[in-house]
């Protein structure tokens, strides 16, 4: 599975790239970044998807993610979503932390350090991607962990049904 690089956007609201391609994933066990209260979120502002700092990134296959930004759509919890131009995997903007708890099978959670090199404000943020949900088409400026656990959940069911039809 082609991995993306991390994102962060730094205290001058620009856009850094940087690659931590270390192998494993671990995930989240519940809400790293925040809680909800069950009400839907406000759409994104501000400086970039995470605000000041770093965000996490999750990598999925393609088909699993576009279930699950559909599903995260439909309930006001996806954040920005990155997809690569060969349509292989979608990558979920995350709060930063998610990369220490996240051990979902069949995804990656690529940490942040804050470390790289500017791009364009409003382009994405990995060379070789696009956004699929930009950061101002977002619902939340990163997606919950555990939203985004529970949508990855219901894509996979989803999936399974329709294969067996």
């Amino acid at each position: 599975m082609r991995r993306f690089a991390a994102v962060a956007v730094d205290d001058d609201s620009r856009w850094t790239e940087y690659s931590d391609r270390e192998e494993g994933s671990e995930l989240l066990d519940s809400g790293v970044g925040g809680g909800t209260d069950g009400a839907p979120a406000a759409p994104a502002s501000g400086p970039g998807p995470c605000g000041p700092g770093s965000c996490d990134l999750v990598t999925v296959p393609a088909r699993h993610g576009l279930e699950a930004a559909d599903i995260l759509r439909l309930r006001d919890g996806v954040g920005p979503v990155l997809h690569d131009r060969s349509g292989d995997t979608l990558g979920f903007l995350v709060p930063p932390g998610t990369a220490e708890r996240w051990d979902l099978p069949g995804s990656a959670c690529t940490q942040t350090h804050g470390q790289g090199t500017r791009s364009a404000p409003g382009e994405p943020p990995v060379a070789g991607t696009g956004w699929l949900v930009p950061p101002e088409g977002a619902y939340a400026h990163a997606t919950e962990p555990a939203e985004l656990r529970a949508a990855l959940g219901e894509a996979a069911r989803t999936i399974e049904a329709a294969s067996r039809v």
